[in-house]
Formats: C-alpha cells, sequence, structure tokens
C-alpha cells in the first residue's frame, strides 16, 4: 500500500481544497501541519534535490511581503532553504508525497491522474 502525506498548514486554502479532494475520492492521507508539526530539515532537502528551490518558495503570501529586502534579494538554494526553515509559510502548499513521487500545489485534474483508479 502507497503512503499518502499532504503537507501544509491548516488555515490553508490550497490544502483544504486537496484534503477535501482526497476525503472525497477515498484516498486515505496523513496531514502534516507545518506550524504544529514543524519542517524537518532533511525533508525540505529531499524536496529541494528533486524540485528544485524555485519549485518550492512560495512568494505570493504574506510571509514573503513581510520579509526584508535584503532576505528577498539574492536567493539562492541556501538562503531559499534558510527562509523556508524559518519561515514554514514560505513553502508553497500543499506538498503531496505519494510513494515516492512529490507533487507541489493543488490541482484537480492532476491529482485526477496522480490517483487514477484509486476510487
Amino acid at each position: 500500500m502507497t503512503t499518502t502525506t499532504l503537507y501544509g498548514l491548516g488555515n490553508c486554502d490550497s490544502c483544504r481544497n486537496a484534503r477535501a479532494w482526497l476525503d472525497t475520492h477515498g484516498i486515505v492521507h496523513r496531514f502534516h501541519d507545518f506550524k504544529k508539526e514543524g519542517l524537518p530539515p532533511e525533508l525540505l532537502n529531499r524536496w529541494l534535490a528533486e524540485l528544485g528551490w524555485e519549485a518550492l518558495l512560495n512568494r505570493r503570501g504574506t510571509t514573503w511581503r513581510g520579509l526584508s529586502d535584503s532576505d528577498k534579494s539574492g536567493l539562492g538554494l541556501n538562503k531559499a532553504r534558510r527562509l523556508m526553515l524559518e519561515h514554514t509559510s514560505l513553502v508553497r502548499r500543499p506538498v503531496l508525497e505519494v510513494g515516492a513521487a512529490v507533487v507541489v500545489g493543488f490541482n484537480s485534474a492532476q491529482y485526477d491522474v496522480i490517483f487514477e483508479g484509486a476510487d
């Protein structure tokens, strides 16, 4: 049986939509809330290696807008990693892990493909 884990924030609309989709489709999953459970550095390292920091860094939210100009400038892997560990809401959400696959963001059509035949 493949393990499905959804990572994000409990009050995030995209995370709520993804959780609702998973529940509606009967997909057994675990929800890992960054605010309650933290973001293990080794988990972030694995995602960064697989997806790259640009795919994971959320530059649309209020946390990003609240950062200093010096934090926002000169971004690279190490700086982005440090910022995401310090401010977990800077991780683009949700992050879905299904077996070895990692998917960032929620798109119902994409989830349909990922879980095809699971209903």
